[in-house]
Order: C-alpha cells, then sequence, then structure tokens
C-alpha cells in the first residue's frame, strides 16, 4: 500500500518560514519524481514545485520561485518544501504527489499517489 505523510504544516507569521515533510512507504521512491501542490479556500489546486528522480532538477510555479525550495533524500524516501518569506496568500493546505515519469509535471493528473496534506496558514 502506497502511502505519502505530509508534516510541518502550521501557523506563521508573514515573512516566516516553515519546511515541509513528506515521506513515502510502499513504493519505489527513488524511481519517481516528486512534487508538491497547494489548495487555497475558494481556488483551484494548483503546482508549487517539483524535483526529479535524483534531484537534479527542480521547477517552481512563478509565484514561489526565489522563496520556495525543493529537495528530496532518497535513503530516507523524503521530500521537503522549505518555504520563506512566506506571505498571507501562501494559505493552503499543502500536498506532495508522486508522479511516475521522468518529466517535471506541473498537471496534476501526471501524479499518481498523493498525500493527504498539511495545513499552512500565514497571519498578516
Amino acid at each position: 500500500q502506497v502511502r505519502l505523510v505530509e508534516s510541518g504544516g502550521g501557523l506563521v507569521q508573514a515573512g516566516g518560514s516553515l519546511r515541509l515533510s513528506c515521506v513515502a512507504s510502499g513504493m519505489p521512491y527513488s524511481y519517481y519524481a516528486m512534487g508538491w501542490f497547494r489548495h487555497a479556500p475558494g481556488k483551484e489546486r494548483e503546482f508549487v514545485a517539483a524535483i526529479n528522480w535524483i534531484g537534479q532538477n527542480t521547477h517552481y510555479a512563478d509565484s514561489v520561485k526565489g522563496r520556495f525550495t525543493i529537495s528530496r533524500d532518497n535513503a530516507k524516501s523524503t521530500v521537503y518544501l522549505q518555504l520563506n518569506s512566506l506571505k498571507t496568500e501562501d494559505t493552503a493546505v499543502y500536498y506532495c504527489a508522486a508522479d511516475p515519469s521522468t518529466l517535471l509535471d506541473v498537471d496534476e493528473s501526471a501524479y499518481d499517489y498523493w498525500g493527504q496534506g498539511t495545513q499552512v496558514t500565514v497571519s498578516s
């Protein structure tokens, strides 16, 4: 059974930082590209960042470029998302997802497995 479990969300003031983690199990993690998406109230779920299987290549949404950093540790089957300089508009539920392709997909339909999400709330 494949499981992706996110953690690290919480309440933070604008300008602050958080580090999200996502631990994978039940899948050949090292062969999957990993992505982070977010879903804010009243909006559609959107792409945030992706990283290829070996961690050499990354891709970010323009809205988070320069502030968020995606990374992975294949020995721990874990992908991370470092959130810096947080803004109130970053408030959302953040999801990690696993993509079996070699591409850095921004389309959520490319991702086979999803976590349950972790809430990030940024106060002004």
